[in-house]
């Protein structure tokens, strides 16, 4: 039993300190990426988001404290998880190719003005590399979550569009922290919009 505690602390020292690390490095894109959507909902657009695996788990997580409320009651605010519509992402699975379940749905829902929250925790999946091409398609910002060194993201972005990657090598590591900066930018949402959550120094 020693030995599994141990495992465990490690890991919550682990998690711990790439947190520490991210801090150093992207408060600012958090910042800015945070103030881009408040900006969009300023403009009565929305965000679609989207990722694989836990990254889907992630997006969903967006859009339900989006769509319900974060810390605060408050009125609900326009999100879509793309990997949320099961038939939807079958059918496009079935009838065309995995690598298009995103953008097709970018092609018909997307608007000028909305922003794609992305996430990849390599930057190489290609139905969210085919997303961000859409979302440009469609005249769409993109808010880019990875890690590692980012894969082939950063070289699809646009200087308008903003990625937060995550210094870390291990994708358990790499997820936590995006679970974290989704909540700062819900945090800062709902600061920004609705004066919630003043902190007193």
């Amino acid at each position: 039993m020693t030995n599994l505690l141990e495992r465990i602390k490690y890991n919550f020292s682990e998690s711990i300190q790439t947190k520490i690390n991210s801090a150093d490095s992207i408060l600012p894109a958090i910042g800015f990426a945070a103030e881009k959507i408040v900006q969009c909902l300023l403009d009565d657009r929305k965000i679609l988001s989207c990722g694989n695996g836990g990254s889907a788990c992630d997006a969903l997580h967006f859009s339900s404290e989006m769509l319900n409320r974060f810390k605060h009651e408050r009125p609900s605010l326009p999100a879509i998880a793309l990997a949320a519509d099961i038939p939807t992402i079958t059918s496009i699975a079935n009838d065309s190719h995995y690598n298009e379940i995103f953008a097709k749905q970018i092609r018909a829902l997307g608007q000028p003005g909305d922003v794609l929250l992305a996430i990849s925790t390599s930057g190489n999946s290609a139905n969210v590399l085919n997303a961000i091409k859409a979302a440009h398609d469609r005249k769409m910002q993109v808010v880019a979550l990875t890690g590692y060194d980012g894969g082939k993201i950063p070289t699809l972005l646009k200087d308008d569009d903003i990625e937060i990657r995550i210094p870390a090598h291990e994708t358990a590591r790499i997820q936590e922290t995006h679970l974290l900066v989704i909540h700062c930018i819900c945090d800062v949402i709902d600061f920004q919009l609705f004066g919630h959550g003043e902190i007193n120094s």
